[in-house]
């Protein structure tokens, strides 16, 4: 997700689009523990996308 898509998007959006994200990394990360996945940076880019999202949240409950 691009910044400018993260900046256009509601409190709320932004709420489930987190809660999503959060969920989507847990099953990453179960899955490399099972066996690793093909491509482990997903998991930082997860984690990236998760931080981008919940600063836009901050600054939005802010203004």
């Amino acid at each position: 997700m691009k910044n400018a898509e993260i900046q256009k998007l509601g409190v709320e959006e932004l709420k489930k689009q987190i809660a999503a994200e959060q969920e989507n990394i847990s099953r990453l990360k179960l899955a490399h523990a099972i066996s690793p996945i093909e491509n482990p940076m997903r998991i930082r880019q997860n984690r990236k996308l998760i931080a981008k999202l919940e600063t836009a949240l901050s600054a939005a409950k802010k203004a």
